[in-house]
């Protein structure tokens, strides 16, 4: 098992407010929509039970997660929420799945089946969420086959269909084509809600809106939206973000930022090359930075050659050097940098500030993929009011209910 750095200067902070203040702000957003909390793969990064009880403090009524083991993690922290899997459990972990209380999404005959066999193992009555295939071609029922499913969940007496739900593929985009294939996915979705209908099936939980469409599409809001980015502190584009702005103003705050702490200081003369490779000559006499933090821990190596900084004392300074996997070098000039200085890698120090889009610019990639990307050696430290006395008796099982 990876094991953190505690004995090293180099954390990430979670700020709780922050992730408070954003399920509120979302909450409001979509209301009278219920607001389901992502927090599947450790929270982004976040931690995910630091995450789901500061989601639910702000105004989130249920979790969401992708496996299994996800749901099992925030029931042993003794959260009651609703907490649903994202993905058909195998069918060997239906039984943990059921017993933990999660609300499994189905998606083929043979997870009807597990589910089925878990629940007669299990006793009681169990909710469970139908994922439609509209387009994104990745999981789900196709709508032709969607009545055969129904009946078949229908058929078992222990299982309850609660919830009917697609994902969009595009809806963070602004192009023409992105839009018309939102919207046709919306359109095959409304007709999986009239199959379901027609056979007189009608689930109190419809949900289709992620983060992107949650805030730029308001008829992807049903009654219930699923929302992971945002709760974050950051917007899936800046396309949404223009868009979700016109409605009202977004506030929406970073949760989390990386520092760390000068470890070393070297004087290194005009045209050395730090690091591996000896890539960069320094431009003059000065001075070099060691910082205990590399690509092992999520600051990968391709930022070098990005002209990525970082900031010491709210000033911005470039890399000397190749990431190397626990450290990297900063060329702070002539400026005067101290062992145990403060480093922010992603945040705000001063005046300035490196946000986890400026990372994903430098990385061509997305937000998501830096969050997930910072390793389980950096410790996260929660900052800002801790949470309210938590429940203390586990509650297995409590089931949606959906406004109005």
């Amino acid at each position: 098992m990876a094991v953190e750095g505690n004995f090293r200067p180099a954390w990430a902070e979670i700020d709780l407010d922050a992730l408070r203040a954003n399920a509120a702000v979302m909450a409001k957003r979509v209301a009278p929509s219920a607001l389901c909390a992502v927090v599947k793969a450790d929270g982004y990064g976040h931690g995910a039970v630091t995450a789901a009880v500061a989601f639910l403090e702000g105004g989130a009524e249920g979790l969401a997660v992708a496996i299994v083991d996800e749901g099992v993690e925030l029931r042993q922290a003794r959260i009651i929420a609703p907490i649903l899997l994202l993905s058909e459990p195998p069918a060997e972990a239906m039984t943990a799945a059921l017993a933990a209380g999660l609300t499994p999404t189905l998606t083929t005959l043979e997870g009807v089946r597990a589910c089925a066999d878990a629940a007669k193992q299990i006793g009681a009555t169990h909710p469970v969420h139908i994922k439609v295939d509209t387009g994104m071609h990745r999981m789900g029922v196709e709508v032709e086959d969607l009545a055969e499913l129904l009946s078949a969940i229908e058929a078992e007496d222990q299982l309850v269909i609660e919830g009917l739900w697609t994902h969009f593929s595009v809806a963070d985009e602004g192009s023409e084509e992105s839009r018309a294939f939102t919207a046709a996915q919306l359109e095959r979705f409304d007709e999986a809600v009239a199959i379901a209908a027609g056979l007189g099936i009608h689930p109190p939980v419809l949900h289709v809106g992620n983060s992107a469409a949650s805030l730029a599409l308001p008829s992807a809001r049903r009654t219930m939206v699923r929302c992971g980015l945002a709760l974050y502190g950051d917007v899936p584009s800046e396309d949404v973000a223009a868009v979700a702005s016109a409605e009202a103003p977004l506030e929406l705050r970073p949760a989390m930022a990386i520092k760390a702490a000068v470890s070393a200081i070297h004087d290194v003369p005009a045209a050395a090359r730090p690091s591996y490779g000896r890539r960069r000559p320094m431009p003059a006499a000065g001075r070099v930075a060691t910082v205990p933090i590399g690509y092992a821990d999520g600051f990968p190596r391709s930022l070098f050659d990005a002209g990525h900084e970082v900031l010491i004392g709210g000033q911005r300074f470039p890399l000397a050097g190749s990431v190397t996997m626990d450290q990297i070098l900063v060329d702070v000039g002539d400026v005067p940098v101290a062992v145990g200085d403060e480093v922010v890698l992603l945040g705000t120090q001063g005046t300035e500030t490196i946000s986890v889009s400026e990372w994903a610019s430098h990385l061509d990639t997305i937000s998501w993929e830096v969050f997930c990307g910072i390793g389980p050696r950096v410790p996260r430290r929660e900052v800002g009011t801790p949470p309210a006395e938590r429940v203390t008796v586990p509650m297995k099982r409590r089931w949606w209910r959906p406004r109005g």
